[in-house]
Order: C-alpha cells, then structure tokens, then sequence
C-alpha cells in the first residue's frame, strides 16, 4: 500500500479528510468487503496513489464500518468515490472505471504548473511583492495561455496599480459569468474612468482647497477603483457632509454604489451607519 492512501474512519474522518483536503486533494472511496467492483477498483486507486506521489490523497472508507458517513455523504451504491478540496466535495463518480478514466477523473482534480504558479503570486502579492507576483504570473500564462483566473489575478493587481487599459484589456478577454470578480472588477474600472487624473494632483488640490468637492469626488473614485475602498468612502462622506447637494448628491448615491460593489461586508456595515450619521 502507499504511503498516500490509507484507511480512514469516522474517528479521523474530520483529519484525513476534510483538514487534509485544505491542502491537496482528498479522494474518498467508500467500499465493502462483500462489493466485486469494488475489488476491481481498489487497486487502481492505490496504484494511482502512489504513481501520483503525493499529488492527492486516497482514503478508504469500509461503507458497513462506517455507515453514518456513508450516510452523510449520500452514498447509495458502492463503489462510491468522492473527491474533497478545502473541506467540500467538489467531484464523484459511482462504480468500477476502467483506469483511463479514474486518472481522467484525477487530473481534474489536481493544480496544473500554471495553478501552483498562481498560487505562489498570490503569496507573493500578500508579502507586497508585487513586482514578483506581477512574473509569477507571466510565467504562468506562458504555461497555460488560456488559464482565465490567472488573467484576472493579473487585471486585480493591475487595477490596484491605477493601469486601467491593461486591466480592461485582461477582463474584456474573460466572460462575466466564469467568476464573480469580473463584474466587480468592471465595477472598479468604471470609478477609474470617473476619476481621470492621477492620485497626486488630486491630493495636490484638496489640500490647497478643502472645499474642491469635485477633487474630492475624483479622488474617492480613483481609491475605489484601486480598491482602498475606507480611504475612497471617507472622502464621499467628506462631500455629503461639506454639501448635500453637490452635483445633484453625488456624494450619497456613488457612495451606495460603493456599497453595491462590496456586498454585506462588515466594512459596508460601518459605512451605512457612518452615512446615517451623517444624513441627520
């Protein structure tokens, strides 16, 4: 048997399983001892395990053992495999496949070159590398050219930069339903394209004119769009408080727009009830 593949149970389900998930993937096989497919399949699992090396997790559930998970999960008829990321289920298939199909079946699964690449960007945009992330990524598009969330993860950091034509080229390339960003991110773009001019001559202008609310205004569209949403709301409640009816109430109804663009957030919360002060 391989090192990666092992019998699990109820008592070290949560473990193996679902913790373990968080960190490749986890494939389940519910069984039994009385089950001929399942006979049939069992080796082709562990033989994949350890060609795999690691890649992914074979855990092998006795179903007669361990009939509440089997229950749990809606297994019906054995063989039954389940395969678990970040704690869910994500994919299945019922029955003995031939092997050509259960690898099929794994390399759904598992994180291409171009995934793992992403992967580290994203860890390196979080330590503020930027310049690192900005490679990673290239790197990762040379891999895999049509990878849609590594054109995205691209167009995110190029929005936070204020390069709005390279933003807008990344997203136009990918379809608003493949990921709740990309509406967001045309979101943002369009606060970017409100703002027109850079950050410096605007700061430039309120402070020589703490009452310059189209500055102002300009100003809170340009940090909503590079996604310092706080510093861009603070300056929209700076134009309601200093005059209401500026630009027919500018300041009120782009800062529920701010509110639509960021969902039920805590953050959206704070703001409501700073907006509520402020209007009485």
């Amino acid at each position: 048997m391989s090192e990666h593949a092992l019998d699990v149970g109820l008592a070290d389900f949560d473990q193996h399983v679902l913790e373990e998930s968080k960190q490749r993937p986890v494939v389940v096989d519910f069984w039994a001892p009385w089950c001929g497919p399942c006979k049939s399949l069992k080796p082709i699992l562990e033989k994949l395990a350890a060609e795999y090396g690691g890649k992914f997790l074979l855990a092998k559930i006795n179903s007669d053992d361990n009939q509440d998970l089997a229950a749990r999960y809606g297994v019906r008829g054995i063989p039954s495999v389940k395969a678990f990321i970040d704690g869910e289920p994500v994919d299945e298939f019922s029955g003995a496949l031939p092997e050509g199909e259960v690898r099929a079946f794994l390399d759904r699964l598992i994180p291409s070159a171009a995934d793992e690449m992403r992967r580290q960007a994203a860890a390196a945009r979080m330590a503020g590398d930027i310049t690192g992330a900005l490679q990673l990524l290239a790197e990762a598009s040379k891999l895999d050219p049509g990878h849609l969330g590594v054109r995205l993860d691209a167009a995110d950091i190029m929005l936070d930069l204020n390069e709005a034509e390279e933003a807008r080229r990344l997203i136009a390339s990918v379809p608003d339903d493949v990921d709740p960003r990309v509406p967001q991110m045309k979101a943002r773009l369009q606060f970017m394209d409100a703002a027109g001019e850079d950050e410096v001559a605007l700061s430039a202008r309120v402070a020589a004119n703490e009452n310059d609310l189209e500055a102002r205004l300009k100003l809170a569209n340009l940090h909503v769009a590079a996604g310092q949403y706080e510093a861009g709301m603070d300056q929209l409640l700076e134009i309601i408080q200093r005059d209401r009816s500026f630009r027919e109430d500018i300041g009120r109804t782009t800062l529920l727009s701010v509110f639509n663009l960021l969902g039920g957030s805590e953050l959206v919360s704070r703001y409501r009830r700073k907006l509520a002060s402020a209007l009485n």
